[in-house]
């Protein structure tokens, strides 16, 4: 907490004090940087086989306190005070060396926690090297760390150096911080007007072969021949 405490005054002293206008900063995702690295998923491969390894020599050590447990349950109506005493033992033994086992391999400072520190610092390192030089390149004054410890509520795109730290470790992708490429220029032909003489236009009409323009039909219905005239009162 005090680490984090003196980088925000930094930063507060940063933007308040003399000359703030030309500082500049950004923001970076050392955890997306890092799982684009062949060799950081190298080294989860080699993590998660220890991992597995040590956990099943943990199951099979389990079993035999099972094992351990359900003979001591079937055999304890014949067994004398001081036998029971003795399988109790070896029981409460056995449970506390999977315990001791266990938080060896995984717990806190334990062997899994070594082995990652192990692998994952030449990986760290190269981080922090592409990190400074972009840094120094852009001249930043600050660059944070989106997944470190600091909680960000929220960040600009437009301060995001991550693409940047990843062309600077090869892994850059070729569509990002360059011009989109423009595309080939299409050119569309207009339709040609049909001359066949059985063709009908949108109105019903058929298309004079000469290409003159038919006449328009009135709107109005014409009224039927036979139809009767209204007489006048």
């Amino acid at each position: 907490m005090k680490n984090i405490g003196g980088l925000l005054l930094a930063l507060l002293l940063l933007i308040t004090g003399p000359g703030a206008q030309a500082q500049k900063f950004g923001w970076v995702d050392t955890e997306f940087i890092m799982a684009k690295m062949p060799e950081y998923a190298k080294a989860q491969l080699e993590l998660n086989a220890l991992a597995d390894t040590w956990q099943k020599e943990i199951e099979a050590q389990k079993k035999d306190l099972d094992k351990l447990y359900h003979n001591y349950s079937a055999e304890e109506v014949v067994l004398t005070e001081p036998m029971k005493k003795k399988r109790q033992d070896e029981i409460l033994q056995k449970e506390q060396e999977i315990k001791t086992y266990q938080n060896k391999q995984f717990g806190y400072e334990g062997q899994l926690f070594k082995k990652r520190q192990e692998l994952n610092k030449p990986v760290q390192d190269k981080v922090f090297e592409a990190v400074e030089k972009v840094a120094k390149k852009k001249q930043l004054a600050v660059l944070f760390d989106k997944s470190g410890d600091l909680t960000m509520l929220y960040t600009n795109p437009a301060h995001d150096y991550t693409e940047f730290v990843l062309e600077e470790l090869g892994l850059g992708a070729e569509d990002r911080n360059q011009p989109g490429p423009r595309g080939a220029v299409k050119t569309v032909t207009p339709p040609k007007t049909p001359t066949d003489s059985g063709f009908e236009s949108d109105s019903g009409a058929p298309e004079p072969a000469d290409g003159s323009v038919p006449a328009k039909r009135s709107s109005k219905p014409s009224k039927p021949s036979g139809a009767p005239k209204k007489s006048r009162k």
